[in-house]
């Protein structure tokens, strides 16, 4: 396995189905901030369901349509990020993330998010990476601000969630812009 350096004791690794206790536990402690604005918790809401969500994604990557790697701070899981959708064909890749409270305002989301869109446009050859949001999370549209995101509009009460009809910002990043203006810090 590897893990890449996020900086301030944290790091990236790929989160696999054997760490689906770790992942469960993790997601009892994000719980409520995540099921604010994504059903990832909802998802993963006892052992065998936690490690179905990983091995969703086990089947993902050994398709090549998507990713999930999680963000280890100080050794504990509190955080990860995804490719929710990945279509080399077609160059196009949807980028998302969550977090526990432990993890936030620590910029551990950019950076670990920086490395994925760096990867799949450099290694890949992804032209555009999208970043779908609640309207009504301002953290994850701070991070597509400091990703260099374009907002490109708002689809109005897309989907219902909790019962209640949700919009989504579209934000994105094109690969020629990702390489003119390449953040450099979290």
């Amino acid at each position: 396995m590897f893990a890449i350096p996020l900086g301030d004791g944290a790091e990236l690794r790929p989160l696999e189905p054997w760490q689906a206790e770790e992942f469960l536990a993790h997601m009892d402690r994000a719980r409520d901030l995540v099921d604010e604005h994504i059903p990832l918790a909802r998802a993963a809401s006892d052992l065998d369901s936690a490690r179905a969500v990983l091995v969703s994604y086990a089947r993902k990557q050994a398709d090549d349509s998507g990713r999930i790697y999680g963000i280890w701070l100080d050794s504990t899981l509190v955080g990860g990020v995804l490719f929710r959708v990945f279509d080399a064909d077609s160059g196009n890749c949807e980028v998302g993330c969550w977090l526990e409270p432990a993890g936030t305002g620590r910029g551990l989301v950019t950076r670990a998010a920086r490395v994925l869109i760096d990867w799949a446009v450099e290694e890949r050859g992804i032209h555009r990476v999208e970043w779908r949001v609640s309207t009504a999370n301002t953290p994850s549209i701070r991070v597509a601000q400091r990703l260099g995101m374009t907002r490109e509009g708002v689809l109005r009460e897309g989907y219902p969630y909790d019962g209640v009809r949700q919009s989504t910002e579209i934000w994105s990043v094109l690969a020629p812009e990702w390489r003119e203006r390449k953040p450099n810090a979290g």
